[in-house]
């Protein structure tokens, strides 16, 4: 009796998924510790004068002289789980406990950078301040990934401990020396910024056009295809996002991104090209777009804004941004995938209710889709005579 082959490969119950990267509340975090709570919420509030115009940063810490006053008068005290306050200056949530890190994620998604009190906190890359009032070496079980070190007035030397869990080049910056470590800091921002992909929307079922939009020959070659080199042109990897029944008329040699958010047309595939890479931002563009050119992309990606969810052309036919042309950052795989546990799954719904990068331009007709029959020849008859005019 034959014996069976016993796979080797260790069984799982969950799909493997690919996951942004960084640490316990952010994708870009730093724990700064071995120097006093004050003095760490005073570098943080310089690098964020400094820099919180351009990126949004926040900063968790510990408040260990909390007010019993204070407790006793809010809705806490009563046992309310959470109050929330429009201060007019600002609005403040106040939880009855702390979140946990998968609730903190969530919480911090929309920021571009999170500081971190680490005589309290531990997080993903490390700021070391060699400070005689705070023996950083106690902390060791923190310093895994030391990205720079700081030291106060009079310290020359760094602990061996410390040394021994440095990555090779840390720089060693004077804490006095304010704008050196902003203009480090700004440099780590500008670095954490996700590369561009591209992504052609070619998965729609075409009923208007009753053909397949992809499919139609707009420049000499299939729209998709077209669209693809377009986006290589521009210096972005193309992706296409298809269908399962399509595979059979794609190249072998074409990028693809399988739909994996059925009967949500575009909105699912974006979706599911986060999910296939969330730390990439992806420009989306529709394959019924023929007046798109590489100049049009090339101008989105000049405007381009990573702080933001998304960078969208402004419509003025419909006053709305166009959601078919649009770079969406990392951060905006959450947000999407919020609007869609509300019951939405609109593109343009999510960027009118979202913090943006708005694009005006003065011409704006390649924007014009291509639906139907009237509205393909009308394209093929503007392609024509823009040919004979060049």
């Amino acid at each position: 009796m034959e014996e069976k082959a016993i796979s080797k490969e260790k069984h799982s119950k969950h799909a493997k998924l690919a996951k942004p990267m960084g640490g316990s509340y952010h994708r870009q975090e730093w724990a700064i510790l071995g120097t006093p709570c004050g003095e760490i919420r005073k570098l943080v509030g310089s690098l964020c004068a400094a820099l919180g115009e351009k990126w949004k940063l926040a900063y968790l810490d510990e408040d260990h002289k909390a007010s019993e006053e204070e407790y006793s008068h809010s809705m806490l005290s009563g046992h309310a789980f959470l109050e929330a306050t429009n201060k007019i200056n600002y609005f403040r949530f106040d939880h009855a406990t702390a979140p946990s890190s998968f609730e903190a994620k969530a919480i911090f998604n929309p920021l571009d950078a999170v500081f971190i009190n680490g005589n309290h906190f531990a997080a993903s890359r490390q700021i070391v301040v060699i400070d005689p009032r705070k023996d950083v070496v106690k902390k060791m079980d923190r310093l895994t990934n030391i990205s720079l070190v700081l030291m106060t007035e009079g310290q020359t030397q760094i602990p061996e401990e410390v040394q021994s869990r440095m990555n090779p080049g840390t720089p060693v910056i004077s804490i006095a020396d304010t704008q050196r470590i902003i203009n480090w800091m700004a440099s780590q921002l500008e670095l954490s910024v996700a590369p561009v992909k591209g992504l052609v929307l070619a998965g729609g079922k075409s009923q208007r056009m009753e053909a397949d939009k992809g499919l139609i020959f707009y420049h000499g070659k299939p729209q998709r295809e077209y669209m693809y080199d377009l986006l290589s042109a521009a210096g972005i990897q193309p992706h296409l996002s298809i269908r399962t029944d399509q595979t059979y008329s794609v190249s072998e040699e074409a990028n693809t991104v399988m739909d994996r958010f059925l009967g949500l047309g575009p909105y699912g595939a974006i979706l599911s090209a986060l999910m296939s890479d969330p730390n990439a931002a992806w420009l989306s563009v529709a394959c019924d777009l023929p007046l798109l050119a590489k100049e049009h992309i090339d101008l989105l990606l000049q405007y381009r804004n990573p702080s933001k969810v998304a960078t969208a052309f402004y419509n003025p036919e419909t006053d709305f941004p166009e959601p078919l042309i649009t770079v969406w950052e990392p951060k905006a795989y959450q947000v999407l995938l919020n609007y869609l546990a509300q019951g939405y799954s609109c593109p343009r719904k999510v960027l009118i209710n979202s913090d943006i990068e708005l694009v005006n331009v003065v011409d704006h007709a390649f924007m014009m889709n291509a639906n139907t029959p009237d509205e393909k020849d009308k394209a093929l008859n503007l392609i024509a005579a823009s040919a004979k005019f060049n």
